[in-house]
């Protein structure tokens, strides 16, 4: 397969075999970005887990110190009551029945659900259309509350959901290639801490087997998992 231009000009920036710190893929992700727009930074953390074991799926939520650089799309499905104080929080989309309709007829254009408890009964059927997306709503990811705007505030700052996939890996936006060396490095590390903490008791072995950071059509750089486990 034929490597392309960008690309090979990205791996001579640096060694694909080699592992680095956190702090060192930080600086190395900001040379090796080289589309013309402001590319997204990526982890992609492989664990030594069997997500197929309930006991053993890894989900959680972080607040990543400096944000995710995106403007995030909430939408907040409410009675009347709430309404108001979802939209002074700053929710994208507010409403009921009204958006349940344009969900149901497989409008997704948004980021993020958040309702309350007493609406769940009607989102429930609507699993088709926003499970495949990750959009369902989770009280475990804080997105089914009674305080919507403490949850539309905390996502707008930077709080992210992220979710083991069939093969064991955990895929997350943590930044942008604008962002500088350290805000990179630092959002990184709050989302390692938060899924060592996450160590279910019955996974044995290895916990955090590869983790490699990325930015949008870049090389992947190998990052150290011994700083990790």
């Amino acid at each position: 397969m034929s490597i392309s231009k960008k690309r090979k000009q990205a791996l001579l920036e640096f060694d694909s075999n080699n592992f680095f710190t956190v702090k060192e893929a930080s600086v190395i992700v900001k040379k090796i970005s080289n589309v013309n727009f402001d590319a997204t930074v990526d982890m992609a953390i492989r664990l030594g887990v069997d997500p197929k074991q309930s006991n053993q799926m890894v989900r959680g939520v972080v607040s990543l110190p400096h944000g995710t650089g995106k403007e995030t799309k909430i939408v907040v499905i409410c009675q009347s009551d709430k309404q108001e104080e979802a939209k002074t929080a700053g929710a994208d989309f507010v409403g009921y029945e009204d958006l349940l309709e344009k969900v149901k007829g497989g409008w997704v254009d948004f980021d993020v659900m958040i309702t309350t408890p007493d609406c769940m009964a009607k989102i429930g059927p609507l699993g088709k259309v926003l499970g495949p997306r990750g959009l369902m709503p989770n009280p475990k990811t804080g997105t089914v509350t009674l305080d919507v705007s403490k949850a539309v505030q905390a996502v707008k700052a930077g709080k992210i959901d992220f979710k083991v996939d069939k093969f064991g890996i955990i895929h997350a936006g943590i930044g942008k290639v604008s962002f500088k060396e350290n805000q990179i490095e630092e959002n990184a590390m709050e989302l390692l801490t938060t899924i060592v903490k996450l160590k279910p008791s019955s996974s044995r072995g290895t916990y955090v087997k590869t983790i490699t950071m990325s930015s949008t059509m870049s090389p992947g750089i190998k990052i150290d998992c011994r700083q990790i486990n």
